[in-house]
């Protein structure tokens, strides 16, 4: 690039699209909060109803679209986020808290991001997994997949299957098929 391009060494990349990690959390007034080292308990589940009092809708949807964002270079908390996201409508201080908890986990890895590197392989290898009946509410699997050129992740996903799983069996299928299309 160098060849085609005038450059200069700015020093170490500390922001994405403008974004600065710790701009994000001082936004929510989350710079003091304490760091999480998961994006989300293994045991968090999310209901529609239930979990406590109606908070600001408004604010809510501020901080998923900021962490929607930040996704692009963050696939460690593509799955929280989108599950968070689901509540966008009628948020409650459980998917509230959910969110702040990711906010923490950023605050413990702002180093974190995708790293392309030059030497690594072409070759390409593709992963899924699935949860069965992990949602609540209509007992659908969620799907995970990501493709990996060489050594760097080159695209993921995490999404709600469109069917009812009967099986853990049918729903790694699922998983496995949009993975493989």
């Amino acid at each position: 690039m160098s060849r085609e391009f005038e450059m200069s060494l700015m020093g170490e990349l500390q922001f994405f699209f403008g974004l600065l990690i710790k701009d994000i959390l001082k936004k929510f007034n989350m710079g003091d909060s304490k760091p999480m080292t998961t994006p989300m308990s293994t045991n968090t589940a999310l209901d529609a109803d239930e979990g406590g009092e109606a908070v600001d809708q408004k604010e809510f949807r501020w901080m998923i679209g900021s962490l929607l964002y930040l996704t692009a270079t963050r696939p460690d908390i593509q799955f929280a986020v989108c599950l968070c996201a689901r509540y966008q409508a009628s948020p409650r201080t459980s998917h509230l808290q959910a969110v702040k908890r990711i906010f923490r986990y950023l605050k413990f890895t702002p180093e974190l991001g995708l790293w392309y590197s030059s030497g690594s392989s072409l070759s390409l290898r593709g992963f899924s997994d699935a949860d069965h009946a992990g949602c609540r509410i209509d007992r659908k699997s969620t799907s995970g997949t990501c493709q990996l050129l060489g050594t760097s992740l080159a695209s993921w996903s995490s999404r709600k299957q469109a069917s009812v799983s009967l099986s853990t069996t049918e729903a790694e299928y699922i998983a496995t098929a949009s993975c493989c299309s």
